[in-house]
């Protein structure tokens, strides 16, 4: 394929697992969409009344998963679906597939010609590392019908990964888990960080705060223990389906706040004390959003928040994933000894335009080489 400098010209197809609620991912997938403005993006699932405005400016081509009578409510026990939702996607005419993908987006079917770049946010973490977890959460009864179908799963991400031309890892440890579990080597590409909203403003006030999707591998309930024996004042923004439980769990200083707007987030993170990280992350963008507010990050020192978080200077780590080492960690804290625009500063490292101009660049690298 001949070197194409105005790269808008291609016919480019975006394909992303599912737009139900925003995360990480989503956030990225926007960013790639100002790349190619004009390129159609596949889902298995969409749910715009879930999503902020500026997702439904999107071409968003949902797969024929979308007939099914609350699909997108309940996406996670339709993933078993999913191989096949993707390889029977059409995205002919595409010159290049860009996939961004944590579970099944990078088995879509490629076109003869066409180019896939994956931008792999993880091999599929439930299949792969957090298997017990999952399994575990489910009845006796349908436990080895999940660990069958995980088993089959794993099968099919590694099989797929041979129709993926070029991957993109969010992070070096995900670049590790790319290799270890496809064989494949990755570039890695830090997701975009919206430096530009996220800003520092006024003074921090008295509550610690933990953002995140409530579900179990994000160990929200490590830190509602932790705060439980401290005793400080901890908010929770985010909701999911381990909502109710941790509300159980929770004594009176800790606040949830369920799912709320950028603007509200923003006030959040630039009030808080500090953010606490408590779970292994592939990357975490949330930890840098605080850090572009200028605030400092207590984070569980494994997976992506090695990476993002620099240890005295823009945040602590706690090394053993237990309530006694995130209270120590907490108790050890001082945020008067970390300096907002130190913080602030390492944060733009990882920014949007950051993010654009490495794509862009590896895309023309890719399409010259082709």
């Amino acid at each position: 394929m001949a070197r194409t400098d105005g790269l808008r010209e291609l016919r480019v197809a975006l394909v992303h697992d599912w737009l139900v609620t925003l995360g990480g991912a989503d956030r990225v997938l926007l960013a790639l969409h100002e790349l190619f403005p004009r390129a159609p993006v596949h889902v298995s699932l969409y749910d715009p009344s879930r999503l902020p405005k500026e997702f439904h400016r999107l071409d968003v081509q949902p797969s024929w998963l979308q007939r099914v009578p609350l699909a997108a409510r309940h996406h996670r026990w339709l993933v078993p679906l999913m191989p096949l939702v993707f390889q029977t996607m059409n995205v002919d005419g595409a010159q290049v597939i860009i996939s961004s993908s944590h579970a099944c987006a990078k088995g879509v079917r490629k076109p003869a010609g066409a180019v896939h770049i994956c931008y792999c946010h993880t091999p599929m973490r439930y299949a792969w590392d957090y298997e017990p977890g999952y399994v575990d959460a489910l009845s006796p009864v349908a436990r080895p019908a999940a660990r069958a179908a995980l088993l089959w799963l794993r099968w099919w991400d590694r099989a797929t990964s041979d129709g993926v031309d070029h991957f993109i890892a969010n992070s070096k440890f995900v670049a590790g888990r790319i290799r270890r579990h496809y064989g494949r080597e990755a570039t890695v590409i830090y997701p975009p960080v919206d430096t530009e909203y996220f800003t520092p403003s006024g003074r921090p006030g008295g509550s610690y705060l933990v953002v995140s999707r409530l579900i179990p591998y994000k160990r929200v309930d490590l830190a509602v223990e932790a705060f439980n024996r401290l005793g400080r004042p901890l908010v929770v923004v985010g909701d999911g389906p381990e909502a109710s439980r941790l509300r159980e769990l929770a004594r009176p200083n800790i606040t949830f706040a369920g799912e709320v707007s950028d603007v509200a987030l923003r006030e959040y993170y630039r009030q808080c004390v500090a953010l606490v990280f408590p779970g292994e992350e592939d990357f975490g963008l949330v930890p840098l959003e605080a850090q572009a507010c200028g605030r400092p990050v207590i984070a569980f020192g494994r997976g992506g928040a090695l990476e993002s978080v620099v240890d005295g200077m823009t945040g602590a780590f706690f090394f053993e994933p237990i309530a006694d080492a995130l209270v120590a960690a907490v108790r050890g804290f001082d945020p008067a000894s970390y300096d907002p625009a130190a913080i602030r500063s390492h944060a733009e490292l990882f920014s949007r335009q950051r993010f654009l101009r490495e794509m862009d660049e590896f895309v023309q690298k890719v399409l010259t080489a082709a």
